[in-house]
């Protein structure tokens, strides 16, 4: 079996109710529920969370929602991985049998549904257990700066100071919207050795704070705003 996993916690201290707030008229955690069901290659789309108000709103959304996971599970300091790893468990105890499965993060509004489908099927052509989306960092994160009290700035490491950025070697970050990786790589509790999904950066935001969402909603109106 193919599993979706999305972990949904109730607490979020920057944005209150990050996971089920009003994301252009709909909770947000509707958008990856909804794109994990459209993309038809999972046999359960499962909702890990320690509320029974994201619950409620996880299964009106199409999502099933077997167990509440712990509090033990769901603190500002939990892992992911501890997090699908208690999932997995609760699920093969009630009987699937699990092959690969895929954390999609409840605040992902602009994963699409060819994402999930092309890195699955890059994923089984290269007979690999793990597939992360990354993309292209929109500056050349060699040239950073510190920038200390007073409020000077520091060259993070001073040897790239006079090298152009177009000379520099191109670097990667995950996205952070979901990973693939079987059940196994899951359980080992490390699925880093993994093959690079490309998405274009324009397309990946990180909600951490408000400017961030009002930035998610931009671009996801732009996005859709033909099929209106």
């Amino acid at each position: 079996m193919k599993i979706a996993i999305i972990p949904a916690r109730i607490g979020s201290k920057r944005i209150h109710k990050k996971n089920i707030k009003l994301f252009c008229d709909k909770p947000m955690i509707t958008y990856s529920i909804k794109t994990a069901l459209d993309s038809k290659i999972f046999d359960k789309v499962v909702v890990s969370t320690d509320s029974d108000e994201i619950a409620e709103v996880a299964r009106l959304s199409g999502a099933e929602v077997p167990f509440l996971r712990p509090n033990s599970l769901a603190n500002d300091h939990t892992a992911t991985i501890p997090v699908i790893n208690h999932a997995i468990k609760n699920l093969e105890d009630g009987g699937d049998f699990i092959d690969k499965v895929c954390c999609i993060y409840p605040c992902s509004p602009l994963l699409l549904v060819d994402d999930l489908i092309n890195s699955l099927e890059l994923m089984l052509a290269n007979k690999s257990n793990s597939c992360i989306p990354v993309c292209e960092f929109s500056s050349a994160p060699q040239r950073g700066f510190k920038i200390d009290k007073k409020h000077n700035l520091q060259w993070v490491d001073p040897n790239f100071k006079n090298i152009k950025t177009q000379d520099l070697q191109k670097l990667y970050h995950d996205t952070g919207s979901f990973y693939w990786a079987s059940k196994e790589k899951w359980l080992e509790g490390d699925i880093s050795n993994a093959l690079a999904y490309m998405i274009p950066n324009w397309r990946v935001v990180d909600i951490d704070n408000n400017d961030d969402w009002i930035r998610a909603e931009i671009i996801y109106k732009i996005l859709n705003s033909s099929s209106e």
